[in-house]
């Protein structure tokens, strides 16, 4: 499928431009097109017929007719009007950036939990795209047999949707319960918990693998892994813990995906610790850890303690080590999970966090003991 990316530079701070439209060609190849041609410009904020205005829109169009484009991509949010305009006018199908998202999600989904809450998700969007969806036929009025069926239609589908809402939140909210009695079940025996968390294509499942052998699915695209995947991981000296790689996360990450995916995000937020891989050879790096943190702050999980990963130092030359902060708390590691380099490292840092855990624990419960003694 050959594709055209549009991108507007609009002057925003954190991810540069070049790196944006980069991220842009990945999703888009990771969706299953062909990214042929990319048209970018600059505006001060977007037009609102068309998003990227009549002038950009034409040199679009052209574009499309030259090189028999069929998608048209945009890195941005458009309007439900935006993006019915621009298809008039392109005479090809036009996808923003959420939607892509969304795509790449339904093909990547395997499990039955996976799938559920994609197809919640790509409804609550496409719930948005419905409003006055059918005008073409509410224009002809009077026509017979087209006396109001616009409306009908319309209200037609809304309830439809409505009911297929209804009932995906009401299995995933049985997911969710089953997933809370694995959790009590784990809980109950003072299990300690690891979450994978980081930017997509940070190597997540790589280091999973290594730390695991678990075979879990890995490939060099965005979001190769959706479902949650649990295995236990034997440490030295404190014995067993539960290790959980999750959903990589990206800059403007739908919030129907995240509000879909709460169950399984679930196992970030019940962790007792964290951690955040990142991609050491990414030069947008710093912006990516940002971006993760505030989906953590958005699902309830930014008060949970951290480890960075920084993985893939093979490629940046860079040598094993661990990094501590300022209290002598270990703060980084740096590994190469494909390499298997610094993983003993990593081993230990768990071990040393699960100690001062059982520590804590340990002091915790002995007080509790203490308060119920009740001298007469």
């Amino acid at each position: 499928m050959r594709a055209v990316l549009v991108g507007i530079d609009f002057g925003k701070r954190g991810f540069t431009f070049t790196e944006s439209l980069e991220e842009l060609s990945l999703l888009s190849s990771s969706a299953g097109a062909d990214p042929v041609v990319v048209i970018t410009g600059k505006r001060s904020r977007p037009d609102a017929s068309l998003f990227i205005g009549s002038g950009k829109a034409e040199e679009v169009a052209f574009t499309v007719a030259e090189n028999e484009i069929d998608i048209v991509i945009f890195n941005h949010i458009l309007t439900p009007a935006q993006q019915r305009n621009l298809e008039k006018l392109l005479k090809v199908r036009v996808v923003d950036r959420t939607t892509l998202i969304l795509d790449i999600f339904a093909q990547r989904a395997k499990s039955h939990e996976g799938k559920v809450q994609v197809e919640l998700a790509q409804l609550q969007h496409l719930s948005t795209r419905l409003i006055r969806g059918w005008t073409h036929l509410e224009r002809q009025k009077g026509g017979i047999g087209l006396r109001g069926p616009g409306e009908t239609q319309l209200e037609t589908d809304r309830r439809l949707i409505g009911e297929r809402v209804k009932s995906l939140s009401v299995r995933l909210e049985k997911l969710q319960r089953q997933r809370e009695t694995q959790r009590r079940s784990r809980g109950k025996g003072n299990t300690f918990s690891i979450s994978l968390v980081g930017y997509t294509n940070a190597g997540k499942s790589t280091l999973f693998n290594a730390l695991t052998n678990a075979g879990t699915y890995v490939a060099d695209q965005l979001f190769a892994t959706l479902d949650t995947t649990s295995r236990r991981v034997y440490l030295n000296d404190t014995g067993n813990a539960v290790l959980s790689d999750t959903v990589g996360f990206i800059r403007e990450l739908p919030h129907q995906l995240v509000a879909a995916f709460k169950a399984t995000l679930e196992e970030t937020v019940n962790a007792d610790l964290l951690l955040h891989v990142v991609d050491a050879a990414s030069p947008a790096r710093m912006d990516q850890i940002e971006q993760v943190n505030m989906v953590l702050k958005e699902i309830g999980a930014d008060h949970i303690p951290q480890i960075l990963v920084w993985n893939k130092i093979d490629i940046m030359g860079l040598q094993q080590s661990v990094e501590l902060d300022e209290y002598g708390k270990i703060q980084r590691v740096f590994v190469s999970a494909r390499a298997g380099v610094g993983l003993d490292l990593l081993r230990h840092a768990l071990d040393d966090f699960s100690k001062s855990r059982m520590t804590v624990l340990t002091e915790y419960s002995s007080v509790n003991q203490s308060s119920d003694i009740h001298v007469e």
